[in-house]
């Protein structure tokens, strides 16, 4: 039976040499997750995490900010290239991607961003 007292420190340092960066832009936040080439996350930051609140958060410095941060992250374990996956209408997606590049090699930027095909119900009609 194993003792409760005792911690356990199995934990091996990660090292990584190249990743995919998924960029999240919304209109209200930023969220940058770092996994390596098998889809298991390394890192991750966002714009809330980075003391930015309320509408300070979507702006494009703002998720800049995130993105150096969570470069920063993924070359403390060994990164030294990635590739770039962007999601969503907001428009912070520019102002990641060049923050990014100046910590790492960028192999590929690919856009995958939902496209609505029907769209949102429209409103009810109005009684009077």
């Amino acid at each position: 039976m194993k003792s409760k007292n005792k911690k356990v420190t199995d934990k091996k340092k990660r090292s990584v040499i190249s990743g995919v960066f998924h960029i999240m832009s919304t209109f209200n936040n930023s969220i940058i997750t770092v996994t390596d080439l098998n889809g298991d996350v390394v890192a991750w930051s966002s714009s809330g995490q980075s003391n930015f609140k309320g509408s300070r958060k979507s702006t494009p410095y703002a998720a800049r900010v995130a993105a150096e941060d969570a470069a920063k992250k993924a070359v403390g374990l060994g990164m030294k290239t990635a590739s770039v996956v962007l999601r969503g209408p907001g428009m912070a997606r520019e102002s990641a991607v060049r923050a990014l590049s100046s910590y790492l090699v960028i192999t590929s930027i690919q856009d995958c961003t939902g496209v609505p095909y029907n769209g949102c119900r429209p409103p009810n009609r109005r009684r009077v």
